[in-house]
């Protein structure tokens, strides 16, 4: 992997739960802290949808990649990326054409060190990692477009990263800012997204994200028509959007399925 920006020391915040470590440890990595393990359990004590969520939200990734990459698409943004589990996004996409280009954006240092110990593509292609946050659009494209043609289609990925964003226009403003992102790619890219919903468990997800409050990192958990509302002026892909485990599932996500509830809503889209 070439292109990380290690030349700047960056300081890891242990004294707060940081999302991607809290998700690492859903996930079964190691690559976490007793901040982020102290709030995963707590969540996981008032929602047990939480571990095979992890795992379902990993999954759509990786069909929802395969999909776009079969359609064509060469070049990938993911935002949010979180600590590398494999198989990672550029596995995916590069097992569907090794030229492919990925990027991948975090604003964790931990995810920084192990991506470029481990986010290593194919000779054919690129991987490349630039620590940036979603919320300031300019300098990640800007740094991003140092690997990527962004005249040309992108996918890009921001799977379990907009229920961290709140809707306030002079915050985070996630439906402008979505829409900024969305704005700046080329027509025939594709957005992929998931999203943690009330919807299909309200009073377990009200718990977890008071916890997740509490802990300084905000969470906005949203109903079916509020997360369709990122979709605006895109054509869906079939079959639309669903609950994650229900996107194109393979023969073992149909098997999870048993396992219960996911209360996560996933899509992926194409700018016409």
């Amino acid at each position: 992997m070439t292109g990380s920006e290690s030349e700047t020391p960056l300081r890891i915040d242990t004294s707060r739960p940081h999302p991607a470590r809290v998700y690492d440890w859903w996930l079964g990595g190691k690559d976490n802290y007793p901040v982020d393990e102290e709030l995963a359990r707590r969540i996981l004590a008032v929602d047990g949808t939480v571990l095979r969520g992890a795992r379902a939200n990993r999954r759509f990734m990786q069909r929802a990649v395969r999909a776009v990459a079969e359609a064509g698409i060469r070049q990938f943004l993911d935002i949010g990326t979180g600590i590398p589990t494999e198989p990672n996004l550029h596995q995916v996409a590069q097992g569907v054409a090794p030229e492919a280009k990925v990027v991948y954006a975090d604003n964790d240092p931990v995810v920084l060190r192990h991506a470029e110990a481990l986010l290593h593509g194919s000779p054919e292609g690129s991987t490349q990692y630039v620590h940036a946050d979603v919320r300031d659009l300019d300098a990640l494209l800007h740094r991003a477009a140092e690997s990527l043609d962004l005249g040309r289609p992108v996918a890009l990925s921001l799977v379990a990263l907009t229920h961290y964003l709140g809707e306030d226009p002079s915050g985070d403003d996630v439906y402008g800012l979505l829409k900024r992102y969305v704005a700046a790619l080329a027509p025939g890219s594709y957005l992929i997204l998931s999203q943690v919903t009330p919807d299909l468990n309200p009073e377990a997800i009200e718990q977890a994200a008071n916890h997740f409050r509490r802990s300084g990192t905000p969470f906005h958990p949203r109903s079916l028509a509020e997360f369709s509302r990122f979709f605006e002026g895109l054509e869906l892909l079939g079959p639309g959007v669903i609950p994650v485990s229900g996107w194109r599932p393979e023969p073992e996500d149909v098997a999870l399925q048993a396992e219960g509830i996911v209360p996560v809503y996933a899509g992926v889209a194409r700018k016409p």
